[in-house]
């Protein structure tokens, strides 16, 4: 774990993070690939390891039940997926990779609901691990009161 910045595309929007893990994920969910126009590639932050600045020119949508959702609002540049609702996976910031200022220590671990990646799609590497949607409903069992988009 290292201490990383970023910045959204016009500099509005900053971070420093704290402890950032070197290890991401990918969601292919519908609501993610419309959210990034084509996966999410995420990093999990805790949320008291990361300092925004530029907060006036954020903005926050609640996109599901159970999860929100943030870009700025000069740029449009998406910030972060965060689960708000009371669970295990509550309070961590899935901070999109595009936005870290230095990325190439990370390295992909997991790809979720695979099962709706987009045949085009294809990403280096080996040794991840792969979820189905359905795989991700019943380990994430909130995504039941949705609709099955973790998102």
């Amino acid at each position: 774990m290292t201490d990383h910045t970023g910045q959204c595309m016009c500099g509005d929007v900053r971070f420093t993070a704290r402890d950032v893990p070197t290890e991401y994920g990918t969601c292919h969910c519908e609501m993610c690939r419309r959210w990034t126009g084509s996966a999410l590639l995420g990093v999990s932050v805790p949320e008291g390891n990361v300092t925004w600045d530029g907060r006036e020119n954020i903005a926050v949508r609640q996109s599901s039940d159970w999860a929100e959702r943030a870009w700025c609002r000069s740029c449009g540049t998406g910030l972060w997926f965060r689960v708000t609702m009371e669970s295990k996976w509550a309070g961590n910031y899935e901070i999109p990779l595009g936005l870290f200022d230095a990325a190439d220590d990370f390295t992909m671990t997991s790809e979720i609901y695979i099962d709706h990646k987009p045949a085009s799609f294809a990403y280096a590497g080996e040794g991840r691990t792969v979820m189905t949607r359905q795989e991700c409903v019943e380990k994430f069992s909130v995504l039941d009161s949705d609709q099955g988009d973790i998102s």
